[in-house]
């Protein structure tokens, strides 16, 4: 098939790499802007528009599709499908019309709970049990397309926003390249009941608060493992945990803190600007003392 691609981060760029192996034509590729980065805060592009240009694929950067000009150029391509992972721009009606089997949308979560933009971590912190990937096809609602397919993974008590990010992604991937096979399948309306929405993750939320409980502890922490990364301050210290389990005493464990009705063994340690710990190295280098508890 001719198809367009339309992401940006990573997890698009799994999808992308799918397409290509799957002998689809990708007649051009869409992705945001390249954004300032890094120390000297020189442009970087994205992902998904690196793989692109090192595929030799042409790579549009739109900063929006709303003019007549964009959507014409659109239109132009002709294509069969268009298909859209993490994009990050709406589509106007006149672009999601375009394709001739119209366009799809891998989005991680099991539809219609967590529609929006932070599907993965929003499963994780509110301690759902199962998250996954549906593939739907896209209309002008944020999220509300049809579902052609749907895929489940367990989240366990190991989780993190890492672990199900990858896992998502390469299902995500799979399941498209199935869809692809019958583009003109209509889909199943998303269920009226359990609509739920993932909000950006707000910088605010990353403060770890040690009066909650164990298990909300440890859900917070995975949920933002590893980006904007969960913290508290340790002797004036800030400090990302990336990674923790529920203890079942004080003595469970090396860096065992005292959490609401329970306790919480931070395993993984990040200080601004070191690398990443385990609990052992970390206290060996700053020694915390029995009955510390981090604030």
């Amino acid at each position: 098939m001719k198809l367009v691609f339309m992401g940006t981060p990573d997890f698009a760029v799994v999808t992308l790499k799918a397409l290509v192996a799957a002998g689809h034509e990708i007649v051009a590729v869409y992705s945001q802007p390249p954004r300032p980065a890094g120390r000297g805060q020189s442009l970087r592009p994205s992902p998904v528009q690196d793989y692109a240009e090192a595929q030799g694929i042409a790579v549009r950067t739109p900063l929006s599709l709303k003019s007549a000009d964009e959507q014409n150029s659109f239109a132009d391509l002709k294509a069969d499908a268009a298909v859209v992972v993490a994009y990050g721009l709406l589509l106007p009606q006149a672009i999601l019309d375009a394709p001739r089997f119209g366009c799809f949308n891998v989005h991680a979560s099991l539809l219609p709970r967590w529609r929006g933009a932070a599907p993965i971590q929003r499963a994780i912190m509110a301690g759902d049990a199962e998250s996954g990937v549906t593939i739907m096809r896209m209309e002008l609602g944020l999220d509300t397309g049809p579902m052609i397919k749907v895929g489940r993974v367990p989240i366990t008590p190991e989780t993190t926003a890492s672990s199900l990010h990858d896992e998502l992604a390469a299902l995500g991937a799979k399941l498209m390249v199935e869809v692809l096979k019958q583009p003109e399948s209509a889909g199943t309306p998303q269920p009226a009941e359990g609509i739920t929405y993932a909000k950006k993750i707000d910088k605010a939320e990353a403060k770890i608060d040690l009066s909650k409980s164990p298990v909300e502890v440890r859900n917070q922490i995975h949920g933002l493992s590893p980006f904007p990364g969960a913290w508290c301050i340790i002797f004036g210290v800030r400090v990302k945990i990336l990674n923790a389990r529920i203890a079942n005493h004080p003595n469970d464990g090396v860096g065992v803190f005292k959490c609401g009705d329970g306790w919480i063994n931070f395993l993984t340690y990040q200080r601004e600007g070191k690398s990443v710990m385990d609990a052992a190295t970390f206290i060996r280098g700053f020694p915390i003392a029995p009955g510390t508890q981090p604030t």
